[in-house]
């Protein structure tokens, strides 16, 4: 049985090596909630159900800090042009890319994306991920990106799970328009129509060369602060783009992809409360380089590890093979990234209060895995299916 450090605190540098786990070892929840966890000896005696892992082991569910879950279809044709040697750039300019995903959205009504988008949620909570965010960005414009984002909160009524909003207006700017006049529409009648319907916990912008530069970004986070969200960011996807310079201008919860990350931005990082997040499948998908996470850990820096979901540059929602590709590339060792996606994320998204670990009080929401040798087993044996059952809120999954 494996126990993620019980803290609220970020875990970085060398500590994020240090997972404290039990053996032979008994957790009971109740009414939804960690009552207590110890040797299996020690367990209280009472009329509790009892459920017996027989060898498998049982860790924290997954955190997913950063997915776009809501969209209207995938895009395996743009997969084909990548085999082809298509780049992210090209495929965009062509029209494809997050363009393709705006027009499937503008055409489906908000029931069926909902429909839809629950299917997936559904699925990802049966591989092991027990809070998730979600953001907009494939709208572009106001009514489209209100429904993601309804479509968002309405997932988190109904899951039993939490789910964070994010705005993602600033994603790429739509056919029609101009930068400076898309600019407007974000400023004067996005970001208000967002916050007057409290749709959003946070606000993000793709902060890259061709799409928002530094300055804008920055503009576009600035008023979504006043506006009530918490600010992230897409940054250094595709190059050096800023964004880790506009994450700690702006007081940035988080700063999300990093694949390029030169020395003078891990200073930066080190002087701020900016998490960096690493998404190994956008990595891995598109072809680019992974998250230095060695210098982030190097540097003392924590680490929070996402999967990017959506269907142009992540079409994969599955944690286990984050924990994979984290340890093949990024060097990652299994200890250390299960904390980036557990307690790290938690506190991304700050619920570090009721998950991200196994401590008292939190919420039961555990993965119990199938019998394995070691922890290591878990990534090792990538695109395995080694869980037996998810645990939401003392609940186990159907």
């Amino acid at each position: 049985m494996a126990v993620t450090v019980p803290g609220l605190s970020p875990v970085g540098g060398v500590d994020l090596a240090n997972l404290k786990t039990l053996s032979n070892a008994y957790l009971l929840i109740r009414q939804g909630l960690i009552e207590s966890f110890g040797p299996d000896d020690k367990a209280p005696v009472g009329s509790a159900e009892v459920y017996d892992a027989h060898g498998g082991m049982v860790i924290p569910g997954f955190v997913d800090c950063h997915t776009h879950l809501v969209f209207a279809a995938s895009r395996e044709k743009e997969f084909v042009m990548k085999i082809h040697g298509a780049t992210y750039s090209e495929i965009a300019k062509a029209g494809g890319g997050i363009l393709n995903s705006a027009a499937a959205l503008a055409v489906i009504s908000e029931d069926e994306l909902f429909e839809r988008s629950e299917r997936r949620l559904q699925e990802l909570m049966h591989k092991g991920t027990v809070a998730i965010e979600i953001k907009s960005g494939y709208g572009l414009s106001v009514e489209a990106e209100l429904k993601m984002l309804r479509v968002a909160r309405r997932l988190g009524k109904v899951s039993g799970i939490p789910v964070k909003t994010t705005f993602l207006g600033a994603h790429t700017v739509p056919t029609g328009f101009n930068k400076n006049e898309y600019l407007k529409v974000i400023l004067t009648e996005m970001i208000p129509a967002v916050a007057n319907e409290g749709l959003a916990d946070f606000i993000d912008v793709f902060c890259e060369n061709g799409f928002f530069d530094p300055e804008e970004s920055e503009v576009i986070l600035e008023a979504g602060k006043k506006a009530g969200m918490i600010p992230r960011i897409h940054a250094n996807q595709l190059g050096n783009s800023g964004g880790v310079q506009v994450a700690v201008r702006c007081g940035a919860v988080s700063a999300d992809h990093l694949e390029h990350l030169s020395e003078e931005e891990i200073r930066l990082l080190q002087a701020s409360k900016v998490m960096p997040v690493a998404l190994p499948g956008a990595a891995f998908f598109l072809r680019l380089p992974f998250t230095p996470a060695r210098n982030l850990i190097n540097a003392g820096l924590p680490l929070a590890v996402a999967s990017d979901y959506n269907p142009g540059s992540s079409p994969s929602g599955n944690m286990m093979m984050m924990w994979s590709l984290a340890c093949i590339g990024m060097r990652l060792t299994p200890e250390e990234a299960l904390h980036a996606m557990t307690i790290n994320p938690a506190i991304v998204l700050g619920i570090q209060q009721s998950h991200g670990s196994i401590a008292v009080g939190k919420v039961g929401s555990v993965i119990v895995t199938k019998p394995v040798t070691s922890l290591a087993y878990l990534p090792y044996h990538y695109a395995m299916d080694a869980i037996e059952n998810v645990v939401v809120a003392g609940r186990i999954l159907k």
